[in-house]
């Protein structure tokens, strides 16, 4: 198992990225953002903090750099999986690898707090706990996306008591087809037990089994 971490100026989370990684065994290493030979690497990680300083819109600059564009030709050669956390979730969206935007929370207000949510992977919903930090974390598509992501069971992680006004308590999205993911709680930030959480381990155990499967 290889991992990338694509660094951006103003990422905050490549640490936590790569030790979340290193726990389970996995070779991981940072990329910077200009990097565009992806291909040696079983999941590229676009980890949380404020690429080139979310200037415009959380994720609008990052789309245009090399490693995000790389990516569509990794993706289309199903190399591995494209993770995208808080800030690299916010990425894939504005590059349109997923669909829909992530916008100003409803408070408008940053929020930095552990939130409960629902896991549903395969009919088999678990209760959570995860760390949330976001200022642009809303989730909002048109009602005709909306409809094909749920008609194509492409939610899989669901906030219980919703931090920020995101449609549909929508936390996270998983395109089946090319293996991509997105989430905005940081399940990176809840794998030690220092912590005081350890509930990230659920998904990079599901990461590590969808890999390997």
């Amino acid at each position: 198992m290889k991992a990338g971490i694509i660094v951006f100026p103003g990422t905050n989370c490549d640490i936590d990225t790569k030790r979340a990684c290193e726990h389970f065994g996995w070779q991981a290493e940072y990329l910077w953002h200009d990097e565009t030979c992806l291909d040696k690497y079983d999941v590229i990680f676009l980890p949380g903090g404020f690429s080139y300083g979310d200037y415009i819109r959380a994720g609008r600059l990052a789309k245009f750099s090399p490693a995000v564009m790389a990516l569509n030709d990794y993706i289309e050669r199903k190399n591995g999986f494209v993770i995208g956390i808080c800030n690299g979730f916010q990425v894939l969206c504005e590059r349109k690898l997923l669909p829909g935007i992530l916008s100003m929370n409803d408070s408008t207000k940053f929020i930095c707090d552990i939130v409960p949510l629902k896991v549903s992977i395969d009919s088999h919903p678990e209760d959570i706990c995860l760390p949330v930090a976001h200022a642009e974390g809303r989730y909002i598509a048109s009602p005709e996306t909306l409809k094909e992501i749920e008609d194509n069971g492409m939610v899989f992680l669901r906030y219980k008591d919703n931090p920020n006004g995101s449609v549909n308590d929508i936390a996270g999205l998983y395109d089946r087809d090319n293996r991509i993911i997105g989430l905005m709680p940081h399940p990176e930030r809840a794998i030690f037990k220092e912590t005081g959480l350890e509930d990230g381990k659920y998904f990079f155990k599901m990461f590590e089994n969808a890999l390997n499967n």
